[in-house]
């Protein structure tokens, strides 16, 4: 009995001396611990014969006295060593962070967008991202053969011979327009129960060559009023005051006529403006609009000779590359945060 606790506190005494500081504790509870091995050899002093009891008890009491010991300097001169800035990661944090987030520029600039036409009584729409074919273009009156509808300017999911069903990523969101109108009617039992008044911002998707203004993914935002009698006259005078309060009291808008398969008659718009503070104002064209084509009434269930309306669209990426200066479409999607720190 007395050879095995030699031999016990020898061998704890050099696993003491290699342990490192986070093995102090394992080494603790193996040796000194409530079902530790000193604790099982004391456990076993009724096996030692009478008269050798009193010289076993005294050894082992000493023993894990001297191991108790060794333990508590060991213990101690690690923590010494140990690292002086010790963090409490169940602290509660006293720092503030000085890299606060922000919100990216597209969306600060859609949400500017929406939130004026929102003053103006449009509410907000969305549609799917992977239209089909008959949204797409079919009920935007734009018939097979158009260029627009040409497999090497759009991203198509499906064969595009297969009409009306061929899957893509939408190229415009005047899907949304079309969808709108065509759930209004369905809601209405056949007929459209009353004006629409809807914007409409989100992705859209191209396969232009990327360089600094051209990208294969960018953003729209798309307007639409469904009324009795509306007419040119409502369109200009939405526009106007659109850039008056988003530009300030010394833009203006003009209108070129031009042509679109879903307006008639149709226009691109430009709008005279201070984009920043360091430029003069100037004209810069936005985006297009027109009264929206009879054909596309029909082809969502609207009857167009009880209705008319006016749509309009721009880009957004446009609009923000201008207001903030920023020379280069790919810098808005690069997450360089050198760049999106300026911002």
């Amino acid at each position: 009995m007395i050879e095995e606790l030699e031999q016990l506190a020898k061998q704890a005494r050099d696993e003491l001396t290699a342990a490192g500081h986070e093995a102090l504790e394992t080494w603790r509870v193996a040796y000194l611990g409530a079902n530790g091995r000193l604790k099982g050899l004391m456990a076993r002093l009724k096996e030692v014969p009478k008269d050798q009891k009193p010289t076993v008890g005294q050894r082992l009491n000493a023993i894990k006295a001297e191991l108790e010991a060794a333990f508590a300097a060991r213990k101690e001169a690690a923590g010494a060593a140990g690292p002086k800035d010790v963090i409490d990661v169940t602290e509660p944090g006293l720092i503030q962070t000085q890299a606060l987030g922000r919100r990216h520029v597209i969306s600060r600039v859609r949400d500017e967008l929406v939130g004026v036409f929102a003053r103006m009584g449009f509410e907000v729409a969305e549609g799917p991202e992977l239209e089909d074919d008959a949204h797409n273009f079919v009920m935007l009156n734009i018939p097979p053969g158009h260029p627009a509808r040409d497999p090497g300017d759009n991203f198509y999911v499906d064969d595009p011979s297969a009409e009306g069903v061929a899957r893509m990523l939408r190229s415009q969101t005047s899907t949304v327009q079309a969808r709108v109108m065509e759930e209004a009617v369905r809601r209405g039992g056949g007929k459209l129960p009353g004006p629409i008044r809807i914007v409409s911002p989100g992705r859209v998707y191209r396969p232009d060559t990327v360089d600094a203004t051209h990208s294969f993914m960018f953003h729209q935002i798309e307007g639409l009023a469904v009324d009795r009698d509306l007419s040119m006259s409502d369109l200009k005078t939405t526009l106007f005051q659109f850039v008056k309060a988003y530009f300030g009291d010394e833009a203006n808008v003009r209108f070129t006529p031009t042509f679109y398969p879903f307006t008639e008659p149709s226009a691109q718009f430009e709008i005279y403006a201070r984009l920043n503070p360091d430029a003069p104002p100037r004209w810069i064209e936005l985006g297009g609009c027109g009264m929206v084509d009879p054909a596309v009434f029909q082809a969502c269930g609207v009857d167009p000779e009880e209705w008319t309306g006016f749509a309009f669209g721009f880009g957004v990426e446009r609009l923000a590359m201008s207001k903030y200066r920023i020379p280069d479409i790919r810098l808005l999607f690069d997450n360089d945060l050198r760049f999106l720190r300026q911002l």
